[in-house]
């Protein structure tokens, strides 16, 4: 279960000041904890805003977990909102359904619909630079016309 602590130490970053936090939901602990790890190496510089990865289960399954995403979430809230990033369509209705009962994630919490790795990074990226919640979700969804070619 050690794959959770790159976004463990992220989500400490920054304490007390105002900005937009990342949650990386993944059916697997060790991909979340990788994206926000390259995440975190590519938005060098400065403080970085909080990221947390929630994969897998409690038990260190593959699969996602309402209680860890809950709980990632409520560790990057920073009071200005947080974006939800996630890898695949059961991770998806995971989060709508958390929005949906309402009392179980963070007030502004968004889900974003961008591409897993590079929407990660810009999210990250443009909320380490203070930006709004609209900003970052603007960010992460422009990845997904990132040419590789």
């Amino acid at each position: 279960m050690g794959g959770n602590d790159a976004g463990a130490r992220a989500a400490d970053a920054r304490p007390g000041e105002r900005v937009v936090g990342i949650v990386l939901v993944s059916h697997s602990a060790a991909v979340a904890a990788s994206v926000a790890e390259l995440a975190l190496g590519l938005a060098a510089g400065g403080a970085p805003a909080p990221i947390a990865a929630a994969g897998g289960t409690e038990g260190g399954g593959l699969g996602t977990s309402s209680e860890l995403i809950s709980v990632a979430a409520a560790r990057v809230d920073r009071g200005a909102g947080v974006a939800v990033l996630t890898d695949l369509g059961s991770a998806v209705l995971t989060v709508k359904a958390l929005l949906a009962e309402g009392d179980e994630l963070p007030e502004a919490t968004r889900l974003v619909d961008a591409p897993f790795v590079e929407g990660a990074i810009a999210a990250l990226v443009t909320a380490s630079t203070g930006a709004d919640l609209d900003a970052v979700a603007t960010a992460a969804t422009e990845a997904y016309d990132y040419r590789k070619v």
